[in-house]
């Protein structure tokens, strides 16, 4: 999971790449918060859609797939 100091960070490193540029060592560090806030949110997308149901027109409910992985009931 990603913290709320490591997005204010992602955002420093934006405010300053535009401003002045960085460093190769800060845009490291930006590319891999980066990546980790992308993990974070797949993550959790992934989470609330295996946790839904689907009802279907004739009234059955059924577990949603997620990427070709069924939902363990």
């Amino acid at each position: 999971m990603i913290t709320e100091a490591e997005i204010a960070r992602i955002n420093a490193l934006y405010r300053k790449q535009q401003s002045e540029g960085l460093t190769p060592e800060e845009k490291e560090e930006q590319t891999f918060l980066r990546n980790k806030f992308r993990a974070s949110i797949r993550a959790s997308l992934t989470g609330q859609l295996e946790n839904t149901d689907v009802e279907y027109p004739d009234g059955t409910i059924k577990p949603l797939t997620v990427a070709g992985r069924k939902k363990e009931s």
